[in-house]
């Protein structure tokens, strides 16, 4: 699949501000700084359609972009050490949490993760909720330009043994650099074999 249109659509701070759950739908979270809008701007290859910060925590609202005119990608706040009060970073979790939840045409959500960095407690009890919730996810390893090849296979493994002390199978997997494109394929496959099996389900 190709993106030969990216426009954006709307911010929310409620699930029912979001557009209406007519197409299928794909959201990206992640820690602070992860690289969300590096990836979404990569994806669609727009450099500002996302905008990016060096300050985490940035992203405070649900913002829904419209694919080709046939799905959604939406960037949802980062968790983890924004400079926010706790109060602000309740309301984020309490948004966040009933939007995974509840919004009926999410088909995947993309966990991000920084691969240079060894497995994050606040990653992987946001995974494992994930799993006993029985949500849909696709862990996307961020940043792997910044690493040697040996480094990357190394860190992966690092991870995979990690999740594997909880899961009897690992989550689908997927390796990416905003920087050089890589595993921009991979999720553009990803997406469009997802997207089929929406359009097959009764609407």
């Amino acid at each position: 699949m190709k993106i030969t249109q990216a426009e954006y659509t709307i911010s929310s701070t409620t699930i029912s501000q979001c557009p209406k759950p007519d197409k299928p739908e794909y959201a990206m979270i992640g820690r602070s700084n992860v690289g969300k809008s590096s990836l979404i701007n990569a994806l669609t290859g727009q450099k500002k359609l996302a905008k990016i910060s060096g300050t985490p925590g940035k992203t405070i609202l649900i913002n829904h972009f419209i694919i080709n005119r046939e799905w959604y990608l939406v960037d949802l706040p980062g968790y983890g050490f924004a400079k926010r009060s706790k109060t602000e970073r309740s309301k984020w979790q309490k948004m966040i949490k009933s939007y995974i939840l509840n919004r009926t045409n999410l088909m995947t959500l993309f966990v991000l993760v920084d691969l240079r960095i060894p497995p994050q407690k606040i990653d992987i009890e946001f995974i494992e909720w994930l799993g006993v919730s029985q949500i849909p996810f696709v862990i996307v390893f961020t940043k792997s330009d910044k690493l040697k090849i040996m480094q990357v296979a190394n860190n992966l493994k690092a991870y995979k043994n990690k999740l594997l002390e909880n899961w009897e199978e690992l989550p689908e997997i997927i390796v990416t650099s905003s920087k050089t494109g890589t595993g921009k394929e991979e999720m553009m496959d990803y997406i469009e074999k997802t997207n089929a099996l929406f359009e097959s389900v009764p609407q």
